[in-house]
């Protein structure tokens, strides 16, 4: 309930959008949109609609005679969604390009041309919803528009966050974000002291956890290392299974398995924790936060294997992903009370999972960058775990983040 207030003024205060420069995005990525289109009509030989997936399968399995190896739908089309995609796409230049034009495609059905007429005609802001009680985990979720779904892992997809500004140039946008707070929970609920070493040296986790599992010095650790080991590290917390990380990494099975079996023989604590979490939670009924905020789990004591092992995950992960929504919750209500009580002009405009968005005068600066960062790192102090927070400030959401 304490939250509820904090959310009105966040979903009065809105934020602002630059239309020109969205408008100026359509137009090159309309651009770009057609120039793909020629390309992919130029390998398929013949003009089809490209929104068309029973048009697009018999162009590629039909007429190109691309190797389908998947079963056909229901109605007895092919496939030609994401993963049936990108499963080709190294090798047959036309599915990379399809792939290419259904993200800018979307981009500017979802965001870049729907935002402009979000804008409220009364404030000429854009104005969110933000629900507390809709995603089981505990985070809040936005709607009307979703501005937690504007897309950060594309160049393209980033370029959005040009769109969102300050009110005026006195102003500038401040983005505050925990610096990998869910594995910073794993390893305060573990006590793991590998993990709690690498915190508390401040190293590179996901370099150290690299380090770690394959054996080698820090200084060692090549890209690709680092790469297994944050994938390894982020599934962990979701309960990944050999198959799950074999799949994202695109190795043999066996391969993943040695790899989150060297994981668990450094991280001893975290296989403790995790297996701990799921026996506590099928004798309760329930997963629990740090602050005690409970999401039932009755399917822990399904016959099936499959709805079974799902909330297992779930056990392992909610306590977790739930702890950090918690955190971040507690630090908006103290932030925003120390920003009344100080009388500041400052205005929290956005969270986004991990990260706070501000609207914040030139002059208030340095005062509401204490304020924020002191209200996000004392929120929910972590036992023998240092909380980090990134702070950038900046014209626009992109410039901040």
């Amino acid at each position: 309930m304490p939250l509820v207030p904090v959310l009105t003024d966040m979903e009065y205060e809105g934020i602002a959008i630059d239309t020109a420069f969205l408008k100026r995005y359509s137009q090159d990525v309309t651009a770009e949109l057609l120039r793909l289109s020629d390309e992919i009509f130029a390998i398929a030989g013949e003009h089809f609609n490209l929104d068309s997936p029973k048009q697009l399968g018999a162009i590629l399995f039909d007429k190109l005679q691309i190797p389908y190896e998947r079963k056909k739908t229901a109605t007895g089309q092919y496939s030609t969604d994401e993963e049936t995609l990108q499963s080709i796409a190294a090798n047959y230049p036309i599915a990379a390009l399809l792939l290419d034009y259904r993200e800018l495609s979307k981009l500017r059905s979802t965001y870049i041309d729907a935002l402009p007429q979000l804008k409220n005609p009364r404030t000429g802001r854009v104005h969110t919803t933000y629900n507390q009680a809709v995603a089981a985990t505990g985070r809040l979720s936005s709607t009307a528009p979703n501005l937690q779904n504007i897309p950060i892992r594309t160049e393209r997809g980033r370029e959005i966050r040009k769109a969102f500004v300050p009110r005026n140039s006195d102003y500038v946008l401040l983005s505050a974000d925990y610096s990998q707070i869910e594995l910073r929970i794993m390893a305060a609920m573990s006590q793991d002291q590998n993990m709690l070493a690498a915190f508390a040296n401040k190293d590179d986790i996901h370099r150290a956890t690299a380090a770690k599992v394959y054996g080698v010095a820090m200084e060692e650790v090549t890209s690709e290392m680092r790469r297994r080991a944050k994938m390894v590290n982020f599934g962990i917390i979701y309960g990944i299974t050999a198959f799950g990380l074999a799949q994202r990494l695109g190795i043999p099975r066996s391969e993943a398995k040695t790899i989150i079996d060297a994981y668990f023989a450094q991280y001893p604590a975290v296989k403790q924790c995790m297996d701990t979490s799921i026996a506590t939670a099928r004798e309760r009924g329930y997963a629990e936060t740090l602050c005690g905020r409970r999401r039932s789990l009755r399917d822990l004591q399904s016959g099936n294997p499959t709805v079974r092992q799902f909330a297992e995950r779930n056990a392992i992960n909610a306590p977790i992903q739930g702890t950090a929504a918690d955190m971040i919750k507690i630090a908006m209500i103290n932030i925003h009370a120390e920003l009344r009580r100080q009388r500041l002009q400052t205005r929290m405009l956005l969270q986004v999972h991990d990260e706070l968005v501000f609207d914040v005068p030139k002059s208030e600066l340095d005062i509401a960058r204490h304020i924020i960062e002191q209200g996000m790192i004392t929120a929910l102090p972590l036992p023998n775990v240092p909380i980090e927070v990134g702070i950038g400030v900046g014209e626009n959401w992109l410039e901040a983040h």
